[in-house]
């Protein structure tokens, strides 16, 4: 059975309200194409009452400013119960309205709620600086958070990064407004519900589905927000960072995509790394920024490589994602998967090898066959280009030294992997790939714990670990002049 949608208005100083403009937009199901929801389509008007509902939240003398940082941690921690006492209908709800499958989605609200308690308990541990300065003064330093701070999602993952941007930032003690996919704008609004029932106060968390044109253009060009947080892709990185400083110099975040590459030697465990490989690209329909789109494979074993990987592509399931049988989902929407399989018709025309799938499956839907291309070269648009679906291809290589150059000759450098047995070769590897993330005989495994970002045009900063919370923070320094004498 469906979901039960609940929430489908603006979200501002905890009330749900219409758009100023009346409109809305249809959200769709992406096993079959149907609407089901209509979803208020906020735009400038909007987002400007967002952004002055959370500056006067974060007004000086606000409730929420005025609170303890220790119970900025309990308000955040009751409102992880909140979501474990929800997981399950939030999982429905994540995939319903982006198709991934529902294990895969009750993975993530799970991940969801142990992600809200790590960052929760970061409310109260960040401290200033005393400072031994030269001459007759006391200085330190204040750690003070940074506003208003804009938040953008991403599709592809909306329930867990919506936790990711969020919790960090209110843990710092901003507001915020919250931008979602306007493909998937359903979990997000059901998750300002919770923070509002975990006794957030009004005006904290402020939520706005709508189009980038319009919401998300407004809240990145508006004076009042401090800071802008953006997961997508590449090229509207780009545009946010033009838009952030066009009116004041926001602080900015950006986490964009990635071509990861992971190398498999010779001296690999292949019945762990065929389908640690396989998973790496088609979990999720191959929408994963970090998945492994470049598989390197060394000469030695490449040939009994890309016949065990064909094999494990075709024993993929792919259906219905609420199947608990199901291993692969839909692709989120028609343009997305339109993209993908034009780039499968790309690979052929340029000459790699397919082995598996390469087809749309059926009529109704936007399902993709798990497609392998095998003599994949450096230049080929399936080797460049990030295709955000469920596309493999192998390239051949002969040595490590050769395959780290071919890995960082890219623009991206968000995640990288490694299967081998030699530790050398997998500290070698680690220390000179360009990835803000490596994995040795692993991939996809993260963590609250660990700093997650890109290099080069992946993005810009870190989230995750310890110190996310600092991208949601000012440092002050104070001194003060002491008498020379006591």
């Amino acid at each position: 059975m469906a979901p039960e949608i609940k929430y489908t208005k603006i979200f501002i100083d905890n009330q749900w309200v219409d758009a100023k403009s009346g409109k809305t937009f249809d959200t769709y199901y992406p096993h079959d194409g149907s609407v089901i929801a209509k979803v208020a389509e906020g735009d400038k008007a909007d987002i400007d009452a967002a952004v002055d509902a959370a500056k006067r939240a974060f007004h000086r003398n606000s409730e929420w400013r005025q609170l303890d940082a220790s119970q900025r941690r309990l308000t955040l921690d009751k409102f992880a119960g909140l979501l474990a006492r929800d997981a399950d209908y939030l999982a429905q709800l994540e995939s319903y309205n982006n198709g991934m499958v529902l294990t895969m989605a009750k993975m993530m609200a799970h991940s969801a709620v142990n992600f809200t308690k790590y960052f929760a308990s970061l409310a109260d541990k960040f401290q200033g600086n005393t400072i031994p300065a030269d001459g007759a003064v006391f200085s330190y330093t204040l750690k003070q958070p940074v506003g208003v701070c804009g938040l953008i999602l991403p599709w592809n993952a909306p329930m867990l990064m919506f936790i990711c941007k969020a919790i960090p930032a209110l843990a710092a003690g901003c507001t915020v407004v919250v931008k979602p996919a306007e493909q998937t704008p359903l979990t997000a609004l059901a998750l300002g519900a919770l923070l509002a029932e975990a006794g957030v106060p009004a005006g904290v968390v402020n939520i706005v589905p709508g189009f980038g044109p319009g919401a998300g253009s407004s809240l990145t060009h508006h004076a009042k927000v401090s800071k802008i947080s953006f997961t997508g892709s590449m090229e509207v990185g780009k545009i946010i960072q033009q838009a952030a400083g066009a009116v004041n110099l926001k602080r900015i975040t950006l986490e964009l995509g990635g071509k990861s590459p992971l190398v498999i030697m010779n001296d690999a465990d292949l019945a762990a790394a065929v389908p640690y490989a396989g998973r790496a690209v088609f979990a999720m329909s191959g929408q994963v920024c970090i998945a492994a789109s470049r598989l390197y494979v060394q000469s030695g074993i490449y040939d009994e490589f890309v016949k065990r990987a064909a094999e494990f592509a075709k024993a993929i399931k792919v259906g219905d994602p609420t199947d608990p049988t199901t291993q692969q989902g839909p692709q989120t929407d028609e343009p997305t998967m339109s993209k993908a399989l034009g780039y499968i018709e790309k690979g052929k025309a340029e000459g790699a090898k397919l082995l598996v799938g390469g087809k749309r499956i059926g009529n109704k839907g936007y399902y993709i066959e798990p497609t392998v291309f095998a003599d994949v070269k450096d230049n080929m648009s399936i080797a460049t280009d990030e295709i955000f679906g469920p596309v493999q291809s192998i390239l051949k290589f002969d040595t490590l030294e050769e395959v780290i150059d071919r890995a960082n000759n890219t623009n991206y450098g968000l995640a990288a992997g490694i299967f081998t047995t030699n530790i050398n070769s997998a500290l070698q590897f680690s220390k000179y790939v360009e990835a803000g993330t490596v994995w040795v005989n692993d991939y996809m495994t993260l963590a609250p714990q660990t700093p997650f970002g890109g290099f080069k045009d992946s993005g810009l900063g870190r989230e995750y670990g310890r110190d996310c919370l600092d991208a949601y923070l000012e440092v002050k320094t104070v001194t003060i002049n002491l008498p020379k004498k006591i």
